[in-house]
């Protein structure tokens, strides 16, 4: 029986800090990771942040002693959301390394609206037509950005919807997680599972040579990436789902600010368009909510 507690104007606000600082280290991490495109293969990249990742959090998590109860520490959720985080890491990087960062970027604002969604579905939470049509222009949207049946399509691009639907899966199960279990905890199994997953799949990639430079790259996008997992994880678990869900929209601005200043990507028009769509959906669901006065009867305390 999943745990309901009480939400509060303080819980929502510490939820969309949370949420806040887990799309600025995820925007961080993707602006550095992108810069070993062509450098060096995704697998081992992945595989080395992760060896990085795993002795910082397992650090913590030996220091704070953060051991649940191993009943629940492999349970069936923690190791859904695992796998969850694994192939979304896998289709968004993949898209990362071939289209620019804003895109990606842009695409991944469905994530709110397909939370909202998935919560309706799956927690019975009450979403009005208002709010059910804003989801749908979101959607509609992402055909201005990946703009299928035109000269600046890209496969990719749907890479990232995978990336979304994988993500939505693990936002939901963040919310089932039993309260026993620390969200550093999480924190490590996802690391741990991506580490495995990436670190296979190099034996089949191949290994370029990896600079001091790179190294050290690395190793400093695993700080960023830690802080967007412990923060994500934290914020699922923090107040509304419907109030925290739509800070995830400040990582678009983190990711075109980096994409003009480290890349020289400028989003084009359909792209800024689809964007602005998309994220004045997630807001007017947002506003619906408030009106109505509806919240997620699916609530908990406080990535991965």
């Amino acid at each position: 029986m999943p745990p309901i507690i009480q939400t509060s104007a303080k819980a929502n606000l510490r939820g969309s800090l949370f949420m806040t600082l887990a799309m600025l280290g995820y925007a961080t991490n993707d602006i550095i990771v992108k810069s070993f495109g062509g450098q060096l293969n995704l697998g081992q990249v992945v595989f080395v942040r992760g060896l990085f990742a795993a002795f910082i959090v397992g650090g913590l998590v030996l220091w704070f002693r953060k051991f649940p109860p191993i009943s629940i520490a492999i349970s069936f959720p923690v190791l859904l959301r695992a796998l969850a985080e694994t192939v979304a890491t896998f289709l968004f990087l993949t898209a990362l390394f071939n289209i620019p960062i804003a895109d990606v970027s842009a695409v991944m604002q469905l994530l709110p609206l397909a939370v909202t969604l998935g919560a309706a579905y799956f927690f019975g939470e009450q979403i009005g037509w208002r709010r059910i049509t804003a989801i749908i222009v979101g959607f509609l949207a992402v055909l201005l950005i990946i703009k299928p049946g035109f000269g600046g399509f890209s496969i990719h691009s749907l890479y990232v919807v995978g990336a979304v639907l994988a993500c939505m899966v693990r936002d939901l199960v963040t919310r089932r997680l039993a309260t026993e279990i620390p969200s550093l905890f999480v924190t490590l199994v996802t690391v741990l599972a991506v580490c495995i997953a990436f670190g296979t799949w190099s034996l089949f990639e191949g290994w370029e040579p990896v600079s001091t430079t790179q190294l050290l790259l690395i190793g400093l996008a695993s700080n960023f990436i830690i802080v967007g997992y412990f923060f994500a994880v934290a914020a699922m678990r923090v107040g509304d789902i419907g109030f925290v869900s739509p800070f995830r929209y400040s990582i678009l601005l983190f990711s075109i600010i980096g994409g003009v200043i480290f890349y020289d990507e400028v989003p084009d028009f359909y792209s800024m368009l689809g964007s602005a769509i998309i994220v004045t959906a997630g807001l007017y669901t947002l506003y619906r909510e408030q009106v109505t006065g509806k919240q997620s009867n699916v609530t908990a305390p406080i990535r991965s």
